[in-house]
């Protein structure tokens, strides 16, 4: 199964930090001598080697420079945007509101081909009807947000919605029976919503997966996350957002995407499903 979204940062942070106590060992420097050059308490030097203070790009470049290496300081600068990128808080991603943070994925959704989308929590975003929509980024702002640009905000996805019907990209969702009982909006909502995921799911280039509610059930949910292509993940904390490029993370996520496929159930049946909790609404 998936690592947790902080030993996935933490490790990033470590990978980098590994890298330049390498580069201080190769100069043959002490932490002592290396924090003497750079004018630095030698703490500092323990702290970043440890992964316990994140260095700044001004510190990697002392760091090569008084190390010799200054022909690595460039991808060491590139790495540290790497880990900084990997988990946004959103306080800071919707800090303008959200119809920005919906805007920003948009170029990834226009390069990527093959999509992979499992969801614990809420029908995918790509999936969801403009009142589902406006239900959950309402709740979202309540919670988080101090602009009100809701009405935006569900235009930008409605818009990015275009991607599932142009050509030459294939989409597999898999979602939760829970998803479908979740009440979102309340029951016109919910039977709308339903009743589009019917309609979805049988267009030729979308998979839709339902994982039925059992006693029996042998893989874990996990936190929902996205596949694009095979090259990044992004998953929604209830902290902040998770961006994953490093190729054997994306692989892990990739697997258990397998996994959690292996138990759902596909076409007539998946039907069947959201059927049944279609009639529970009454």
């Amino acid at each position: 199964m998936v690592s947790s979204a902080s030993s996935s940062v933490e490790q990033a942070r470590q990978i980098l930090a590994d890298r330049l106590s390498e580069i201080r060992r190769d100069a043959r420097l002490s932490g002592r001598d290396l924090a003497r050059t750079c004018g630095w308490y030698p703490s500092k030097v323990s702290r970043i080697e440890n992964a316990r203070t994140s260095p700044s790009s001004e510190d990697i470049h002392a760091w090569c420079g008084a190390c010799g290496a200054e022909d690595q300081a460039a991808d060491l600068v590139e790495s540290l945007r790497a880990v900084e990128g990997m988990f946004v808080e959103w306080q800071r991603m919707e800090r303008r509101g959200l119809r920005q943070a919906q805007l920003a994925v948009r170029p990834l959704y226009e390069r990527t081909s093959r999509f992979r989308s499992y969801s614990s929590w809420f029908v995918p975003g790509l999936i969801q009807t403009r009142a589902y929509t406006e239900s959950v980024l309402r709740a979202v702002q309540r919670r988080r947000v101090t602009v009100d640009d809701v009405d935006a905000a569900v235009d930008a996805r409605m818009e990015r919605q275009r991607v599932v019907h142009e050509g030459g990209r294939t989409f597999a969702f898999l979602v939760e029976e829970s998803v479908l009982r979740s009440g979102m909006g309340g029951r016109e909502v919910m039977a709308g919503q339903l009743g589009q995921m019917i309609t979805v799911g049988s267009l030729p280039n979308v998979s839709l997966g339902v994982i039925p509610m059992r006693p029996d059930r042998t893989r874990m949910p996990v936190e929902g996350f996205w596949i694009y292509d095979s090259t990044q993940v992004n998953v929604e904390l209830v902290s902040g957002y998770l961006t994953i490029t490093q190729p054997r993370e994306v692989a892990t996520y990739a697997d258990t995407f397998q996994e959690l496929a292996d138990l759902a159930v596909y076409g007539g049946e998946a039907r069947t499903v959201i059927a049944q909790a279609l009639q529970s609404l009454g």
